[in-house]
């Protein structure tokens, strides 16, 4: 059965579409993800009395899994990619549920562990089984609905924790023990009425490095290096800097994910108009204005309004986030269809690399001045603004780049 058949049998229902399968599994990961991070900032500065360099250590030490990636090839020899993801998700759940029992650099150290163990291999198994079972004419659309329902989970997560902060000042650990739990119960859900979903194309069983891809290996690896310091530094910057608290923090949070449940979708049909070449260059542009604005707020240069101009910002970064789906499409259009799997998790480690030393390293920046670490982050968004214009206008095998030559039609 060929990728565009399995992506489209509405006769079967929707328990038989690998679109909805994808979505509902998004909507369970970031539905626990995101309960875990709109409490940590939090938490992390009243529960366990968090500096600048501590919270650059937690998020280090949370991206190690994510460096570690790669080893779910070794898994993917015992399992399929489908129980990867529900047994991940099932880890997610775990951790976060018994984060709020430990409130000490320690403590947090070892539950963030748990959690990202879970959330990163999920998001490697996610990724494969994306490009896989979605056809290469329908997958930006498609992604770009599973990311409004990614946007829907975590505009759900936050809009609960606003609220119920509002109107109850719950303790942390209550929070987190609902949020792990309801992750841990939709992930067993799902697993019972999803049947099985395969792609049509045996996956390679190794470990894969094609000097092809080097296009996309690099922008993987500038995509990570940026988004962890808008990850570990934004929204600290909006609670040590501007005195957001948890309410506010979240309702910020479910601003901008209730911009992207509606704008997802959009954003996804935006890359298969324009394509893969002017979104990724899109995606830079802003992000260069979003880093020097953060620089700037938090210099004051904003007066009376930084406080507000951060939270913009904030927004902005969100949005534009969900235009990276132009990276996996491009992947798509270029790769050998048994190289997804093993890519995937290879891409995922090379996309964390910075991740692991960046924020530690960027949390002494921190101490001296936080607007140097937003200034370096313009400069990592500079040189992959760079490397999109080496993105061929209509990327296929033979033309990842446009240093390649054109291959004839028949080989394409």
């Amino acid at each position: 059965m060929t990728d565009a058949q399995l992506a489209s049998r509405p006769p079967r229902g929707l328990l038989h579409s690998p679109a909805a399968f994808l979505m509902v599994l998004a909507f369970v990961n970031w539905l626990g993800f995101a309960s875990w991070s709109a409490l940590l900032n939090n938490f992390a500065k009243e529960a366990a009395g968090f500096t600048g360099q501590d919270i650059g250590i937690l998020q280090s030490v949370r991206e190690i899994p994510g460096f570690l990636a790669f080893t779910a090839i070794i898994l993917f020899w015992f399992m399929r990619e489908q129980i990867l993801a529900y047994l991940s998700l099932l880890t997610l759940g775990f951790g976060v549920a018994i984060t709020g029992f430990y409130p000490s650099l320690g403590g947090l150290l070892i539950t963030t562990t748990i959690m990202s163990l879970g959330f990163h291999y999920y998001e490697t198994a996610q990724q494969s089984l994306q490009l896989q079972l979605l056809p290469k004419a329908e997958a930006p659309r498609l992604l770009g609905k599973i990311a409004g329902a990614s946007a829907a989970a975590q505009l759900l997560a936050f809009g609960s924790i606003a609220l119920i902060w509002r109107l109850f000042q719950p303790g942390y650990t209550i929070v987190f023990v609902v949020a792990g739990l309801l992750t841990i119960s939709l992930t067993a859900a799902a697993w019972l009425l999803f049947p099985r979903f395969q792609g049509s194309v045996p996956q390679n069983k190794g470990f894969v490095l094609r000097k092809r891809y080097w296009l996309y290996y690099a922008l993987t690896f500038m995509s990570g290096a940026r988004r962890q310091i808008f990850m570990a530094f934004g929204g600290f910057l909006l609670v040590e800097r501007f005195g957001y608290d948890v309410a506010a923090t979240a309702t910020l949070l479910l601003a901008t994910y209730g911009i992207n449940t509606f704008v997802g979708p959009m954003l996804g049909h935006l890359v298969g108009r324009v394509g893969e070449r002017a979104t990724i260059q899109l995606e830079n542009i802003s992000l260069i204005a979003v880093f020097v604005g953060y620089a700037l707020a938090s210099h004051g240069h904003f007066a009376g309004w930084g406080v507000f101009v951060a939270g913009a910002l904030f927004i902005v970064d969100g949005v534009f986030f969900t235009l990276v789906l132009a990276q996996r499409t491009y992947f798509q259009k270029i790769a050998d269809p048994a190289d997804i799997a093993p890519t995937s998790a290879v891409a995922f480690t090379i996309n964390h690399i910075a991740a692991v030393f960046l924020p530690v390293t960027f949390g002494l920046l921190w101490i001296r001045d936080p607007a140097i670490v937003f200034y370096i982050g313009a400069a990592v968004a500079t040189v992959s603004l760079t490397l999109a214009f080496l993105v061929p206008r209509h990327p296929v095998p033979g033309r990842e780049t446009m240093l390649a030559s054109a291959v004839p039609a028949a080989a394409e």
